[in-house]
């Protein structure tokens, strides 16, 4: 919402300044995003008459100008311009650009240049150039008694600050300057001045019949004629305001209903009657019906959307935007003005299905004052019989608006219990009853009417609210909160010091956290089997379905940091998946691009692969306590369709017990990330880990043995079904008391090894206890991991 100081003193009396105003709208949460000078812009820039205008000797399209610009710039010489403009000629009183100033349009300084070899000393501008229109086919035309020399900032009255604020979605009543000037004056800076509401009576029934057929999406639809108008160019003053706020000035007509809609919160229409065919009415869409609004874009409309039509057909998605075909232009004569009030639900609907956002939207789907339509219709009328003339009929007022006496209990004590602050009864009375409440003491308590324009009160806290913000959220206290006395304990759970040490451990592995949205699209989540949940009214619509999985959003941040060059890619997040069942709180890891940079040593880059997916996985785990060595690697089964068949697997305690899934994902779902190249990734499914016991350690504390371990190499010969963690997990059981540890450090096929074989050679390290082993254990052992092995299919290689 932006508002002008000047405008704000249309509602407010009193003397401030803008560093008044901008400190005021701070301090009662009314947040300032900035404040801008249209003057600034316009510095440098003079009002300057054109004295001769002579052909350029060596361009045809260009002239050569001597132009005056007052005293402190001619210094008694005319100025020489080169200027392309066709308008251009002797006695134009126009805009001269000094060297040294900067074209606000393209952010070009002025200089002295020499063009075509003849010098340049600025510029003569045109309204588009210095961005207060579109025109540019030629240098701006001011009136002949425009002072010469001035500059033209103050000539044209730009000294008017724009204050930029933030208005919070709860206050729809501040989305009007009026409002905002209401708010201004209960905090004391200023008074309020009263709202001039015209009194026009009208000639007759409106020539054009009004109701409505939705009482849901439109409970009521007020609106008169008026004939013989004139649509001409709106008044200069409305047009800078308009502009001020960053409203293009389009017509007269366009340009009142757009004033209103900023000065008073209210969105109207006004269409060309000679447009029109038969009632002008508020009905439901049929499906399928379309319709072209003023951006020029064709919408298809659905049977849930209020629009207003006429026997022809649509011509406006109701609250939002009007059509194209009914809209007025310099041949309007006669009109019909439209004051309606459309059900915020609805209209937010209807504007998230089309994607269709205005300034209109943006305060029907907030709810504006349903109590507001006849004095609406009053003001826009007396606007347009103002400014363009015309007999206006009476008002024909179709439906009931949902005007409801609202009223709330409220003790003065909350003020203190609640807000932290004492407030004086009296003090808080005349704060509410300056923002328009209605305050009825009895017996110690109130009762407090709403103001019809206040849809976001619903309680005693909201009033608290509302006087402790004016009165000031500075004066509250800071209080501490209560602690016990002595060294604090230790407040984190068992789930939030998991995800503390896994978060360590992927950062540690080299791995950088990434943030990612909770929600995503329907097409981001359809490749992981579409999400379980979605949002019924979501800000966007690619952030509608809450994540199954952790890798759209990886994946979406490895996509966007390749297009910025990016070659090596390793991102981790800790975060929830949203399930059918629950939320689950998961670790995805995602590795793309090199692994290792080409180098002379290496030669070209090498990508990741599923072993670097595995390992993390595997050290992610460790450091989640979870008995990694122990893990089984089995087929995925987790999302099947987005791993890549064969080079995928995942890790269980037990065939039901998933702790992790890893891999290489699917071609096909990288290329519909637009992720370029391989990409790996793991999951940690960090609620299936098995929590430590509560009682303490499982096992004495370690103490390392005295003798040295003694480690012995064996070769099998394998069926390539078997995989080696198999085995190597069956060595391990062979002598738990004497095997503390065994790794496959070779795998080979080809001479020697029979076809459909491999050959697996493993480590085995034996730590002897008491005394170390003889011979005759040693072989012991060794023939108890020979026949550990042949369990599962292998033979000792001779």
């Amino acid at each position: 919402m932006k508002l002008t100081l000047d405008w704000l003193k249309d509602h407010l009396d009193g003397d401030f300044t803008v560093q008044d105003v901008v400190a005021t709208l701070n301090r009662i949460g009314h947040e300032v995003e900035g404040v801008e000078n249209p003057a600034d812009k316009l510095a440098g820039f003079r009002v300057a008459r054109v004295l001769t205008a002579e052909k350029h000797p060596q361009a045809d399209k260009l002239q050569v100008l001597t132009v005056e610009a007052g005293p402190e710039v001619n210094a008694g010489a005319p100025l020489t311009i080169v200027c392309g403009a066709p308008n251009a000629r002797a006695g134009l009183v126009g805009v001269l650009g000094l060297p040294g100033a900067v074209v606000p349009a393209s952010g070009m300084a002025l200089k002295v240049a020499a063009v075509r070899g003849v010098e340049s000393n600025g510029m003569m501008c045109s309204s588009r150039e210095l961005e207060l229109g579109d025109d540019h086919d030629g240098i701006i035309e001011l009136p002949e008694d425009a002072p010469v020399g001035a500059s033209f900032a103050d000539y044209r009255g730009a000294g008017d600050p724009v204050i930029d604020i933030s208005i919070t979605p709860n206050r729809q009543d501040c989305m009007g300057v009026r409002g905002l000037a209401r708010d201004l004056a209960a905090a004391g800076l200023g008074t309020l001045k009263p709202l001039d509401v015209p009194t026009i009576t009208g000639d007759g029934a409106p020539a054009t019949e009004i109701r409505t057929d939705d009482p849901e999406g439109c409970p009521a639809f007020y609106g008169r004629t008026i004939s013989d108008v004139t649509n001409g160019t709106a008044p200069e003053w409305m047009r800078r305001r308009l502009e001020a706020v960053g409203q293009r000035s389009i017509s007269a007509l366009v340009d009142i209903s757009n004033y209103v809609m900023f000065d008073l919160g209210r969105p109207s229409h006004i269409y060309d009657r000679a447009k029109l065919s038969g009632p002008l009415v508020a009905r439901r869409a049929k499906a399928g019906e379309t319709v072209t609004a003023l951006n020029g874009k064709d919408y298809t409309l659905a049977d849930t959307m209020t629009v207003i039509a006429d026997d022809r057909g649509v011509h406006d998605i109701a609250g939002i935007m009007g059509g194209e075909h009914s809209g007025c232009s310099a041949a309007t004569s006669d009109v019909l003005i439209e004051v309606a009030y459309f059900t915020p639900e609805r209209i937010a609907l209807t504007g998230q299905a089309l994607g269709l956002t205005s300034d209109a939207r943006s305060r029907f789907e907030r709810g504006v004052d349903p109590a507001f339509l006849d004095d609406a219709t009053a003001i826009v009328t007396a606007h347009v019989l103002a400014i363009c003339g015309g007999t206006p009929s009476t008002v024909t007022r179709a439906g009931t608006p949902p005007v409801g006496v609202k009223t709330v209990d409220y003790d003065p004590a909350l003020s203190a219990t609640l807000g932290g602050v004492v407030i004086a009864p009296e003090r808080q009375k005349e704060i509410l009853t300056a923002l328009g409440f209605t305050v009825i003491e009895q017996g110690g308590r109130w009762r407090v009417q709403v103001p019809s324009w206040r849809r976001d009160i619903d309680g005693a806290a909201d009033l608290v609210e509302e006087v402790t913000r004016i009165h000031g959220f500075d004066a509250i206290a800071s209080v501490a909160l209560p602690r016990a006395d002595g060294v604090a304990k230790p407040t984190a759970t068992a789930e939030q010091l998991l995800e503390r040490r896994v978060r360590r451990a992927a950062a540690a592995a080299g791995f950088h956290e990434a943030v990612t949205w909770s929600f995503i699209s329907e097409q981001e989540a359809a490749p992981f089997g579409g999400g379980d949940w979605s949002l019924a009214n979501p800000i966007s619509e690619e952030l509608k379905v809450m994540r199954p999985s952790l890798l759209p959003g990886l994946l979406a941040a490895a996509a966007r940091n390749q297009k910025r060059g990016a070659d090596s890619i390793r991102l981790f997040e800790i975060g929830r998946r949203y399930l059918s069942d629950a939320e689950h709180p998961t670790l995805a890891v995602l590795m793309a691009g090199d692994k290792r940079a080409r180098g002379w040593q290496a030669g070209k880059a090498a990508p990741f692969d599923a072993f670097d997916a595995k390992a993390a996985a595997l050290a992610l785990l460790d450091a989640a306590g979870a008995p990694a060595e122990r893990l089984q690697v089995m087929d995925a089964v987790s999302e099947g369709s987005i791993w890549h068949p064969g080079q995928s697997a995942t890790l269980r305690l037990g065939p039901k017990a998933v702790l992790a899934e890893f891999g290489a994902l699917h071609p096909a779902l990288t290329r519909h990330f637009d992720v370029g190249g391989p990409a790996m990734a793991v999951q940690i499914f960090l609620d299936a880990i098995p929590a430590k016991r509560a009682s303490g350690p499982a096992r004495a504390a370690f103490a390392p043995p005295a003798l040295q371990s003694v480690r012995r190499d064996f070769a099998f010969l394998a069926p390539t079904s078997l995989t080696a963690a198999e085995l190597v997990r069956a060595i391990r059981g062979a002598d738990k008391a004497s095997i503390v540890d065994a790794r496959l450090f070779d795998r080979f096929t080809g001479q020697g090894v029979p076809e459909g074989q491999v050959s697996l050679a493993v480590e085995v390290e034996l730590q002897p206890m008491e005394k170390s082993f003889t011979d005759a254990e040693l072989k012991a052992i060794a023939d108890k991991v020979v026949a550990a092995a042949a369990k599962v299919g292998a033979v000792l290689r001779g």
